[in-house]
């Protein structure tokens, strides 16, 4: 069960770290706040959410900033 969890909190992070925004740095923040969430989801499953939340935020902001707004485009940033 916690295998399936896990994969899905997978799955759903790489379909999230898309982030929103158009510029570099609102793709770059979105991506970031994105990916600390489901890797502290990730991370709650395996035992560490601080470590998962630290690890999925900069994977998620590097994969924000990477893209550009017309790769998945999910709307105005909600700091703006």
């Amino acid at each position: 069960m916690k295998q399936l969890a896990l994969r899905a909190t997978f799955c759903f992070s790489l379909l999230a770290l898309a982030a929103c925004g158009n510029t570099q740095g609102d793709r770059a923040l979105s991506g970031a706040g994105i990916g600390a969430g489901a890797g502290a989801l990730g991370g709650l499953l395996v035992g560490s959410p601080l470590t998962g939340a630290l690890i999925g935020g900069a994977v998620g902001a590097g994969a924000g900033a990477l893209t550009k707004s017309d790769d998945i485009d999910l709307g105005k940033p909600l700091w703006r």
